[in-house]
C-alpha cells in the first residue's frame, strides 16, 4: 500500500494572510475612536464650574441623568419624563443596592428640574446621588 505524505497540506498553513484580520481591526479601533466621545456626552451641556475630581467609583454602578436648559430629562441617551425616569431609576436601585445617581445639568438649567428629581429619588430611597460640574484645575 501506499502512503499520503500530510506535508504538502500542512506547507499551506504558513502562509496565512493577517492583511484582512489587521483591517478589520483598524476599521473597529476608528469606530470605537467616533463613538466614543457620543456615548459620553448625549446632549450639549454648559456644565457649571467648582467641585473637586471624585475619587474612585465603580461605573457599572453609575446612573447618569441629564437635564438640558428646558428641563428635558434625558436619560441613556433618549428623552424620557420624570415619572417614566423614576420608575427607571427605582427599577435599577432594586436589582443593583449600590445604585448611584450621576446628575448633569446645564448651568443655566432652573434650580426646579434637579430639586424635584433629588426630592423624588430621596422619597425612593435612592439616597447616593452626585451632581457632575467641571473641576476646578
Amino acid at each position: 500500500m501506499r502512503r499520503f505524505s500530510q506535508r504538502n497540506s500542512l506547507v499551506t498553513l504558513n502562509e496565512i494572510n493577517i492583511t484582512p484580520l489587521l483591517d478589520l481591526a483598524f476599521v473597529l479601533l476608528v469606530i470605537f475612536i467616533i463613538t466614543r466621545p457620543l456615548l459620553e456626552q448625549s446632549i450639549p451641556l454648559n456644565l457649571p464650574k467648582g467641585g473637586s475630581p471624585s475619587g474612585k467609583v465603580d461605573v457599572k454602578d453609575r446612573m447618569t441623568v441629564e437635564i438640558n436648559k428646558n428641563g428635558e430629562y434625558v436619560f441613556n441617551g433618549r428623552k424620557i419624563s420624570l415619572n417614566d425616569l423614576m420608575a427607571n431609576l427605582e427599577g435599577a436601585a432594586k436589582l443593583n443596592s449600590k445604585i448611584w445617581v450621576a446628575l448633569r445639568c446645564d448651568e443655566s438649567t432652573a434650580y426646579k428640574y434637579p430639586a424635584e428629581l433629588i426630592d423624588r429619588c430621596k422619597k425612593r430611597g435612592i439616597t447616593q446621588l452626585d451632581l457632575r460640574t467641571f473641576p476646578e484645575k
